[in-house]
């Protein structure tokens, strides 16, 4: 079965599971577990214009049904990521999708126009669950003015393909797609993690250094089912899901709510190799539901747009 994904300006994955940003660092890291070149895609590790220092520990909790993490989005910076993982990444044969952060809309615009200029960038996925600092706070992703601020930035000075990561931690995460898509963006990705917290019984305080952090795992997996299915039936780009995905009957899940392709995260931590699992077998799982192709399956649960 033919399994490659085409996504909008010209962006090809060799098949549909790709591998989330946030926990697969910038690829080198898991070289020596899974074969890059049979993944569709890595979205690295968020980027920001200079070295962010992130949380202080702890950093990770884990949960019955997931993890906590705090790690405050700590990365090098740009300059340092050209540098040092780019020649790798070059040495790969998979789409490398570039994950931007930044505290103001100027921060996002500087690393989309300085990564515009490598050409082993294929695309770009923005990540605003990011603090405001110039409003207070805020997260991009709870406003879907600034989020639309964002993207328009970052539109202005790439041509390449753009997703925005959307945040779960809002009453209708389809308004803020609604939001980039009118600003730019080709893609969405959702979700980010939920906001949770758990406590240290014997230290009597949060167990993380940060207090709250962000919960992924099986337990999101069906608010990610919920917003993906609820996003793509709103816009009219492909939608990019992710949230606890851990067998080919989860991608198909993401699928029928309308995803195109997916990302795989937290179980990676556990069993590296299980994306390289879920490509072998994903095949067989289409057939048995009854879908002849991968693309006849990307939102057989949708209701009619027209409906919207």
């Amino acid at each position: 079965m033919d399994l490659t994904v085409r996504l909008p300006r010209g962006l090809v994955l060799k098949n549909p599971i790709m591998a989330a940003s946030g926990t697969f660092g910038f690829g080198p890291e898991y070289a020596a577990y899974v074969d890059l070149n049979r993944l569709g895609g890595v979205s690295v590790k968020g980027i920001s214009p200079e070295p962010w220092r992130g949380n202080p520990p702890p950093r990770v909790w884990e949960t019955p049904a997931g993890l906590l993490n705090s790690i405050g989005l700590q990365n090098p910076g740009m300059e340092v990521f050209l540098e040092e993982d780019v020649p790798f990444l070059k040495t790969v044969d998979t789409a490398i999708v570039a994950n931007i952060i930044g505290h103001t809309v100027e921060e996002y615009r500087q690393v989309a126009e300085r990564l515009s200029q490598e050409p082993r960038i294929d695309a770009f996925e923005v990540n605003i669950s990011c603090p405001n600092i110039k409003a207070g706070g805020i997260t991009f992703g709870h406003d879907p003015d600034q989020a639309f601020r964002v993207m328009e930035a970052v539109r202005a000075v790439t041509e390449k393909p753009v997703m925005v990561k959307i945040s779960p931690n809002t009453a209708e995460p389809w308004i803020v797609a609604e939001a980039v898509t009118a600003a730019g963006a080709d893609m969405i990705s959702a979700i980010n993690t939920l906001v949770g917290m758990a406590i240290d019984f014997k230290a009597r305080r949060p167990a993380l250094g940060g207090r709250t952090g962000g919960l992924s795992g099986p337990a999101v997996k069906p608010v990610a089912i919920r917003i993906v299915y609820e996003i793509a039936s709103r816009v009219k780009v492909p939608v990019i899901g992710m949230g606890g995905i851990e067998s080919a009957e989860d991608v198909l899940e993401f699928l029928m709510a309308g995803a195109q392709a997916v990302m795989v995260g937290t179980i990676t931590f556990q069993h590296p190799e299980r994306m390289l699992e879920i490509i072998e077998t994903l095949p067989e799982v289409l057939n048995a539901y009854g879908f002849a192709s991968l693309s006849e399956a990307v939102g057989a649960a949708l209701p009619s747009r027209k409906e919207h």
